[in-house]
């Protein structure tokens, strides 16, 4: 017997142990609510989507071409259309995720209005988002669910026996569009306690990853502005422990937490740590430190801070507003410990915030890692910070360089230009874009890409292509030929907007809940039927 049909016989048992005053309820129409609505609370979204990141991550370790992707949405409704057009293009969720971008959350969603990406915005806006993701993503199997039910009433209706097997068999071998969230708690918030109290809120959600970086809370900085300060290890991997405390409590033993280093472009630190024997890990942080010598008291001005370095004396560069500087050339260096650090303290996955796409230098950095874990794995920020375009002509320009090619029709520093569009180059360059994330994913050990802030682009790109031709001489035209026509003919069941926010499901309901009584929306008269 199908599931479906057994969830109908549970119904229709229970039903019938009320003495006739559940007679109303039909069997049927309570096993379609429920198996629309099959994850009841955040935690059983956590719990199924931990096992399948873990499931991916075991995939990924025997074959570096099972990389997973997933896209930064700002919005319910854009995760939601995401998974669907994921699912009508490629057929399968299948190793594809969403992000939750912090950048975007500040710049989106907070009530003070647009802010940068420096944990300004309200701490409640992130859990509130991953609900209000896992809303909309249940919603769309409600509907999809919806539709096949009625696929199943017709054949029914018209007696064809196949047509309601195959029905039936697509209601039990649905699947959902909910999938895993790696979800950006920034810097934590605060201490250690304020980002433990956040993960619980995340978790409860729906999150079953949580990406977390070393930066100092109360001066976190997007990862590709200037003024990055990072905390010492222990400081951090008190915030890593956090994070799994609320795994653990909340009963997601298989929560997943990504720790990301900022070293690579942060130069200063705020804090140095207290080092109580040679070679412990407050001491290798410290060694990075840039320092001066100390000879004597007079080389020491009042207030100094001294440490003892190699048998010696030293003063750390401290700058007037009391950060301490870093040595120049030690990012990488400091990213590989941090990563390294990470993972042997209970970390899943890093992420290395990089100043460009390059898989030589991640994977250089990776190489270093793996020598101490074998199976050190990242996430990548495939950033639009990036520019893409000008970057890969470089790598192309210098790799051909290095090959003795000619290159005395381009200018390296110009290669940007419109002119070099068609160029061999050019086109060069974007196959090496295309390429990128299976390249990266088996050379440098990428496990998830993910883009942080597209959906931030492609809703200004849409709307300038939209506005321009609206309040243009288009008129009309711009949105019935630029957006209702092409949603037409790619098929995007956004189309019927009425269906798509849940006129059908609301009818749906109606009629169980009134019978022949209910009044429905999607009659003859609703325009929606000019789509069918």
């Amino acid at each position: 017997m199908s599931q479906y049909k057994e969830t109908v016989e549970q119904f229709a048992n229970l039903i019938g142990q009320q003495a006739g005053t559940w007679d109303a309820i039909s069997p049927e129409y309570a096993a379609r609510m429920a198996v629309q609505n099959r994850f009841r609370t955040g935690l059983d979204i956590a719990r199924y989507t931990a096992d399948i990141m873990r499931q991916d991550m075991a995939e990924y370790d025997a074959d570096s071409s099972q990389y997973t992707q997933s896209l930064g949405c700002w919005h319910g409704f854009v995760g939601q259309q995401k998974l669907i057009a994921i699912k009508k293009h490629h057929g399968t969720t299948n190793k594809r995720y969403l992000y939750l971008s912090g950048w975007m959350i500040a710049a989106l969603r907070s009530e003070f209005g647009p802010l940068p990406d420096q944990s300004m915005h309200e701490k409640t806006s992130v859990p509130a988002l991953i609900e209000e993701l896992y809303t909309f993503l249940r919603q769309a199997d409600a509907r999809e669910l919806g539709h096949l039910f009625h696929e199943l009433d017709a054949a029914r209706a018209t007696g064809d026996a196949a047509a309601e097997q195959a029905a039936q068999d697509k209601i039990d071998n649905y699947e959902t569009h909910v999938v895993p969230i790696v979800a950006d708690i920034d810097a934590g918030f605060g201490n250690e306690e304020a980002t433990y109290l956040l993960a619980k809120k995340m978790i409860e959600a729906g999150a079953c990853a949580i990406q977390i970086e070393n930066q100092v809370s109360d001066a976190k900085q997007c990862g590709h502005q200037d003024g990055k300060v990072t905390v010492p290890h222990e400081d951090f991997l008190a915030k890593i422990n956090a994070v799994r405390y609320a795994f653990l409590e909340l009963g997601v033993p298989n929560g997943v937490i990504v720790a990301r280093t900022d070293s690579l472009g942060a130069g200063l630190t705020q804090k140095i740590p207290v080092s109580t024997q040679a070679g412990d890990l407050a001491s290798k942080y410290n060694a990075f430190l840039e320092v001066e010598p100390v000879m004597s008291a007079d080389d020491v001005n009042e207030g100094d801070v001294i440490l003892k370095q190699n048998g010696a004396l030293v003063r750390p560069v401290r700058l007037p507003n009391g950060l301490y500087r870093f040595k120049a050339g030690t990012g990488e260096a400091r990213c590989v410990l941090d990563c390294i650090t990470s993972l042997q303290n209970g970390a899943d996955l890093l992420w290395i915030e990089t100043e460009k796409p390059h898989v030589g230098q991640i994977g250089g950095m990776v190489n270093e890692i793996r020598k101490v874990i074998p199976n050190a794995k990242l996430v990548y920020n495939n950033s639009p910070s990036f520019n893409w375009t000008l970057n890969f002509r470089q790598q192309v320009f210098d790799a051909w360089s290095a090959e003795g090619k000619d290159l005395s029709a381009y200018d390296r520093n110009g290669l940007m230009s419109v002119d070099y569009d068609n160029s061999e180059l050019a086109v060069e360059a974007d196959r090496w874009i295309q390429s990128f994330q299976a390249d990266a994913s088996r050379e440098a050990g990428i496990f998830h890409h993910l883009i942080t802030l597209p959906t931030y682009h492609t809703a200004a790109l849409s709307t300038d292509i939209l506005a321009q031709g609206y309040f243009g001489e288009e008129g009309m035209l711009a949105y019935v030929r630029g957006v209702q026509r092409q949603e037409i003919r790619r098929g995007i069941a956004c189309v019927k907007h009425q269906d798509m926010a849940g006129s059908n499901m609301g009818d749906d309901h109606k009629e169980y809940f009134s019978g022949e009584a209910a009044l429905k929306a999607s009659g003859k008269d609703n325009t929606m039927n000019q789509f069918s």
